[in-house]
């Protein structure tokens, strides 16, 4: 939000409950590049404090302590420009290399190896099991009608199963 205060014009973020940021054009960029940099801080640590990891402990730190840093309500600013989807894999290719048993290896062999998922298939996965909760009624109907297109304009509709 831009607002005007004695001729000087104010650029103003919103902050949702849950932290996360996004502009007056309703863009996440901002906040995806801090939780970029947030993942690389904890990957320094991870990376100063462990000299040698085995796939199995690299693994269980990556997921709790860096990727989650990478999906934190994911499903709120899921990135859709190529530019940021690829920062955000690049995090994943960088930790990846701290395994020393797969560090030379391509990073879709080093993923195999280490039984872990890119970040952009896990963002679809996550969407999907959410649209399956939805339409499966998981939630509360009257908070999900419009998306289900059970209730429109005030009409009840019912959904044949086809």
């Amino acid at each position: 939000m831009i607002c005007q205060l004695r001729d000087v014009a104010l650029k103003l973020d919103f902050d949702l409950h849950g932290g996360v940021t996004f502009d007056n054009k309703l863009k996440f960029d901002k906040h995806i590049n801090n939780k970029i940099n947030t993942a690389y801080q904890m990957l320094g640590i991870v990376k100063r404090n462990f000299i040698y990891l085995t796939p199995d402990s690299f693994v269980v730190l990556y997921n709790a302590i860096i990727r989650s840093h990478l999906e934190y309500a994911v499903s709120v600013w899921n990135p859709h420009h190529q530019s940021l989807i690829e920062k955000l894999e690049k995090v994943q290719k960088r930790a990846t290399k701290l395994v020393i048993n797969v560090k030379k290896l391509h990073y879709e062999e080093r993923l195999r190896r280490l039984k872990l998922p890119t970040l952009k298939y896990r963002r679809i996965r996550g969407d999907m099991i959410e649209l399956y909760k939805i339409f499966a009624g998981k939630y509360d109907n009257n908070t999900t009608e419009w998306i289900t297109g059970k209730c429109i304009d005030g009409a009840v509709r019912t959904i044949s199963s086809a």
